[in-house]
C-alpha cells in the first residue's frame, strides 16, 4: 500500500520501537467498526453483501497483524447493527453503537438513512465530545452529502450520483442508437436525484434524446414490476436509466426479461445481487453498470484480489465484491496508524488528503468535502469466457466487460461544501 503518512507517523513508529516489546493483537481490546444496515427485510441481501465484504477486508488486516498502535497492535472487529432498512431503526442502532463505545460507523445502503445519520452524529459529537464517532459511507451516493450537507464527521468512499451519472451519460452519448430514454427509480432522495441528474446531463450531452418516461415507485414495496415494464415497452424506449438497487433492481430486470423487452438498461448497480442471473442471455450487450471497479478490470493484481475473495466465499450466491469497501477499511487503518489513536477528529484529519494505491486502483480522499476521487468504469454484460470476461458474476455464467474507463481526475466534480472545521478541535 502506498499511503502518505507524514512526519507524525514516523515519530509514532519511533516511539513504538523505543517502547519495547508490544503486546500481541489478541491481548488488547479490538478496534471496532459498527455497521448499521438492513440485515432483515426487503434489502437484507444488500446488507449481507456489505457484511461479507467488510468482514473479508477486516480479516485481511488482522492476518497481517492488525492495527499498529502504541502499546501494541489491535485487531479490527466488525459489529453489525440491524436497521431493518428503516431510518428510525438506524437512528436507534446509532444510539446502541455509541452506548457500546464503538468509534466508527459504517453505512451506505440508503442516502435517506445516511442523511439522518450525519445529522444525528453531529449532534452526538457536540454533546459527547469525549465519545465522538466517525462516519464511513461506502455507498450512499446522494451528492448533497459531500456538498451542501457535508460534515467533518462524514467520509464517502463511493462516487456520488453525479459522478456515476456523468460516466453513464458519457457511455450513452457514444451510443448513437439511443433515441428514446425511460427513467425509472425508487421514490426517495437518491431516486429523485438520479432522475434530475439524468435529465440534466442528457440535455447537455445528447439533446437529441427524448425522455419518454420519468417514473418513481415506492422503495422496497413493489412485488411485481410488470405494469412498469408494460409502460416502458409502450413508450418505445430503446434505453432505460435507473438507479435501482437491491431487490428493486432484481425484480425490475426479471420483469423486463419475462416481457422480452429489448431496451438497454443503463444502471448504477446492474452487475450483482441477482441482476445478471435474472436477465440471463437477454442481458448480454444490454445491461450496463457503473462502478469504481469490477472483476474483469484485468491485470494480475486485480485478478488475485477477485480470486482471494472467492476462496473466502466460494458459494456463487455470495459473489458480490466491492473494492470500495476494501479501500475504506485499508484507508481507515492507515489513518488510525497515522494519527496514533482511534479518536474521531484525529482520524478524520489523517484521512483528509490521504492517497491509496494497491497496485491496480488509485484514489485520493479530497480534503475539502471528504469525497473519494477514484476511477470509474462503465461495463456491459457478456457471456463469461468472451474476450475481456474472465470472471462471471454470482455463478450466472455472465460477467461484465469494460466499455469505458475514466481516470480519477476525469471523475472529479466541483463541490459546494462549506465544512465547519472548528469541530476538529480536541475535546475538552
Amino acid at each position: 500500500m502506498n499511503f502518505a503518512h507524514g512526519k507524525f507517523a514516523v515519530a509514532a513508529m519511533l516511539l513504538m520501537l523505543c517502547a519495547g516489546p508490544a503486546a500481541p493483537a489478541d491481548a488488547l481490546p479490538p478496534v471496532r467498526i459498527g455497521m448499521i444496515e438492513g440485515m432483515s427485510g426487503q434489502f437484507a441481501n444488500a446488507g449481507e453483501a456489505v457484511q461479507r465484504n467488510l468482514q473479508w477486508s477486516i480479516e485481511r488486516v488482522n492476518a497481517r497483524g492488525g492495527v499498529k498502535l502504541l502499546g501494541g497492535a489491535r485487531r479490527l472487529e466488525l459489529v453489525a447493527y440491524d436497521s431493518k432498512g428503516n431510518t428510525d431503526e438506524a437512528l436507534m442502532m446509532l444510539r446502541s453503537l455509541t452506548d457500546d463505545g464503538v468509534p466508527f460507523v459504517a453505512q451506505g445502503n440508503s442516502s435517506a438513512v445516511a442523511g439522518a445519520l450525519v445529522a444525528a452524529i453531529e449532534k452526538h459529537n457536540a454533546r459527547m465530545p469525549q465519545r465522538r464517532v466517525l462516519y464511513l459511507n461506502y455507498s450512499a451516493v446522494d451528492p448533497v452529502l459531500t456538498n451542501e450537507r457535508c460534515s467533518f464527521w462524514h467520509f464517502r468512499f463511493d462516487a456520488h450520483a453525479g459522478m456515476r451519472m456523468s460516466a453513464l451519460t458519457d457511455a450513452m452519448k457514444a451510443d448513437r442508437q439511443i433515441r428514446r430514454v425511460y427513467i425509472i427509480g425508487q421514490d426517495y432522495s437518491f431516486g429523485r436525484e438520479v432522475s434530475r441528474l439524468g435529465r440534466q446531463q442528457l440535455a447537455v450531452k445528447r439533446p437529441d434524446i427524448e425522455i419518454v418516461g420519468d417514473e418513481l415507485h415506492p422503495i422496497g414495496r413493489v412485488k411485481d414490476f410488470a405494469p412498469y415494464i408494460s409502460k416502458i415497452i409502450a413508450s418505445s424506449a430503446d434505453a432505460v436509466l435507473t438507479g435501482n438497487w437491491g431487490n428493486d433492481l432484481t425484480l425490475l430486470v426479471k420483469s423486463a426479461r419475462d416481457a422480452g423487452m429489448a431496451a438497454r438498461f443503463y444502471t448504477f448497480y446492474g452487475n450483482g445481487l441477482g441482476a445478471p442471473a435474472a436477465m440471463g442471455l437477454a442481458g448480454v450487450d444490454r445491461v450496463l453498470a457503473v462502478a469504481e471497479w469490477h472483476p474483469n478490470v484485468g491485470g494480475a493484481e486485480s485478478d488475485a484480489f477477485v480470486e482471494a475473495f472467492r476462496r473466502r466465499y466460494p458459494e456463487p450466491r455470495y459473489d458480490y465484491q466491492h473494492l470500495r469497501m476494501n479501500v475504506m477499511v485499508e484507508m481507515l487503518v492507515a489513518a488510525i496508524e497515522k494519527a496514533g489513536t482511534t479518536e474521531a477528529a484525529a482520524v478524520a484529519k489523517a484521512l483528509e488528503g490521504m492517497r491509496f494505491n494497491n497496485g491496480f486502483h488509485e484514489a485520493t480522499m479530497r480534503a475539502e468535502d471528504h469525497q473519494l476521487i477514484q476511477p470509474l468504469y462503465v461495463s456491459v454484460m457478456e457471456k463469461a469466457g468472451d474476450v475481456g470476461v474472465r470472471f462471471d458474476n454470482e455463478g450466472s455464467g455472465y460477467g461484465f466487460r469494460t466499455m469505458l474507463r475514466l481516470k480519477p481526475e476525469e471523475t472529479a466534480l466541483p463541490s459546494s461544501c462549506r465544512m465547519n472545521r472548528s469541530l476538529a478541535e480536541a475535546p475538552r
